[in-house]
């Protein structure tokens, strides 16, 4: 039994001979590499970089959505760390670590006398540098290899970083149990407040986590969390850190956890916020050009998952994403929503823009929604029906002829020949005819020979100019004919593109895309991305001010009687595609754009719940 503690003994000596030779001495010949040197080939100790949480926030600043994955951790700067906290660490894990330089022989033949004792490794003498190496670089292997590599890094560490920023590193990255990195991470989750916040007792509390964080889990092991706690208070007086009186103080403090759930709200919005972030950095640094520069599909592909990696790499940087959601209106939208679709095979999306200050101010998904669930109110692409002769068929119209709103055009049958030859004879809703009609009739009424009458007079690639001005993602080519009028679409359009399209006429006929992120900022506040407000003209404030009156007058007396609200202003359009597959109804105020989509996600009728108007309900509830 001596011979073998006596043996640890002097292996023990002999490996710290070892290593302080091989820290210590220089190379002596310039052709072989310093220890630096081999160490930087390995990792880069300069290039230190941790993840932080990013935050989500509506337009009055409060955080809708923490984001991060498997790490909790909220980065503080060192002048932000609490001094207690300091305290707490050195006191338990390393009295001399303002001594050291990056390792503690005292502390390693401690160690390596326990060790011997025990025969096997059950202490390891570990600095907090070499703590932080370990977490960072290394694995948690109890071998001697591991343990002589553990000191190298330390010691390289110690020469690039000053104590200070060890210090900001190590508290920022050790682990308190729970997913959770990082003080003020654990102060938020386990008290629910920051961790300047924090009374001794508290912090002390918390100090115990790391040293053994599954058991001293403050959620399943609170009693051995609270013993170890104590040791902590005796180990902060030993080192003079707190007094007597604030010692005792301390032990008689109760503990209250006050465990924090993950702030993630309003899963409609702010799962299409994060496709819109994406959607920014794509432009703001050059994805969308190298997409569109893209010679295949293979290409494309590679460029996606670049743009990818980007965004997880910003998110894990510590953004926060400002926006625009107005919460009571998006909350509200859902609650009218579930009010008028009761119907569990029915679904329906809305979009509200306010358009004074083009801004997205909420868009719901869908009924009982779930985070990056489908999304209806931005991925889903339906026929807009009538809904489009507002933007493709009136206002170039106007635009084009410059004609008033009191001309008359013929609602009776037609037929045209199509270039294929074959004849396209569109019909009135229920076959009827009504002879020459003004403008404000065939629209508030929603005839539908005299929009194609009307695309066949301005001429589709004419009408369809007006159109491409719009954010349209599938309208293309294809669509270019007379059978568009009525809305027919190849594949469609979102109730968001339809949406903001509609906000040309509370523009004066400049269209702007609205959007839901007002700006995107780092850490200190500096602001990374904002969405360019380059507006397009599409059509004349005369022609503008034209539509207004036609789409005022499908409220007043047309097929959106039921939308009617007491405003200022109120004007829109309704659309109902075949069969009642759909119901659309997009309208806006004077500050508002708003739009309505009600259907089933299999295509089929939903003609037993038309006579109820549900999208025209909707609507009028949000905004009243």
């Amino acid at each position: 039994m001596l011979r073998s503690s006596t043996g640890w003994i002097l292996i023990g000596l002999i490996f710290i001979v070892f290593i302080f030779l091989l820290v210590e001495v220089k190379a002596e010949v310039k052709e072989v590499k310093t220890l630096s040197d081999v160490i930087q080939d390995h990792v880069d100790l300069s290039g230190i970089s941790l993840s932080t949480n990013s935050l989500m926030t509506d337009r009055n600043g409060d955080v809708i959505s923490e984001i991060y994955r498997d790490v909790n951790r909220v980065y503080l700067n060192y002048d932000e760390i609490p001094t207690l906290v300091v305290d707490a660490f050195i006191a338990t894990e390393d009295q001399r670590f303002f001594e050291h330089k990056g390792y503690d022989a005292i502390a390693i033949a401690r160690a390596i006398r326990a060790n011997a004792k025990q025969k096997r490794v059950e202490e390891g003498g570990s600095t907090m540098t070499q703590q932080l190496v370990r977490n960072l670089f290394l694995s948690h292997e109890q071998t001697y290899n591991r343990k002589m590599s553990e000191i190298l890094y330390a010691h390289e560490l110690e020469k690039t970083y000053s104590k200070q920023d060890i210090i900001e590193l190590y508290i920022n990255t050790v682990y308190f149990s729970n997913g959770v990195y990082g003080i003020e991470a654990a102060s938020r989750y386990y008290f629910n407040k920051s961790s300047g916040n924090l009374t001794l007792a508290e912090t002390a509390f918390l100090s115990a986590v790391p040293n053994n964080p599954s058991h001293y889990d403050p959620l399943t092991n609170i009693d051995q969390t609270k013993l170890r706690q104590e040791w902590v208070l005796q180990k902060m007086l030993e080192a003079s850190y707190v007094s007597e009186e604030q010692y005792e103080e301390a032990l008689t403090e109760s503990i209250a956890l006050n465990v924090r759930i993950k702030t993630d709200t309003h899963p409609d919005y702010v799962t299409y916020i994060h496709q819109e972030f994406t959607d920014l950095v794509a432009e703001s640094e050059g994805y969308n050009l190298k997409r569109s520069q893209a010679n295949s599909d293979e290409d494309k592909r590679q460029i996606e998952q670049s743009l990818a990696a980007r965004v997880q790499q910003l998110l894990a940087q510590g953004v926060q994403i400002e926006t625009a959601l107005d919460p009571f209106m998006q909350s509200f939208a859902i609650k009218m929503i579930v009010r008028h679709v009761p119907e569990s095979d029915v679904q329906a999306a809305t979009v509200v823009i306010d358009h004074q200050n083009n801004e997205l101010v909420a868009i719901t998904g869908g009924k009982n929604y779930q985070k990056f669930d489908f999304h209806r109110g931005y991925q889903m692409y339906r026929h807009p029906a009538s809904a489009i002769k507002p933007l493709l068929v009136y206002a170039p119209y106007l635009e084009e002829l410059n004609v008033p709103i009191q001309s008359m055009i013929n609602a009776d049958r037609v037929c045209f020949k199509e270039k294929s030859g074959n004849d396209y004879c569109p019909s009135n809703y229920g076959g009827g005819q009504y002879g020459m009609v003004p403008l404000t009739t065939a629209l508030k009424h929603s005839y539908n020979t005299p929009a194609v009458r009307i695309l066949d007079r301005v001429g589709v690639e004419t009408a369809f100019s007006y159109l491409d001005k719009f954010s349209f993602s599938k309208v293309d080519s294809r669509e270019h004919q007379l059978a568009s009028a009525l809305g027919g679409f190849t594949h469609g359009v979102s109730p968001l593109e339809l949406t903001r399209a509609y906000t040309t006429f509370g523009q004066n006929g400049s269209y702007r895309p609205a959007y839901g992120i007002r700006q995107v900022t780092d850490s200190d506040g500096t602001i990374l991305y904002r969405w360019k407000q380059d507006s397009v003209e599409v059509w004349s404030k005369s022609t503008n001010d034209k539509m207004r009156k036609l789409l005022a007058e499908v409220m007043r007396s047309g097929t959106a009687t039921r939308a009617q609200i007491s405003a200022p202003y109120s004007g829109g359009k309704t659309g109902t595609s075949s069969n009642y597959i759909d119901l659309w109804f997009v309208g806006l105020t004077e500050q508002y754009t708003t739009g309505v989509w009600v259907g089933k996600d299999k295509w089929s009728s939903i003609a037993h719940i038309s006579n109820k108007a549900p999208h025209l309900e909707i609507w009028k509830e949000l905004m009243k």
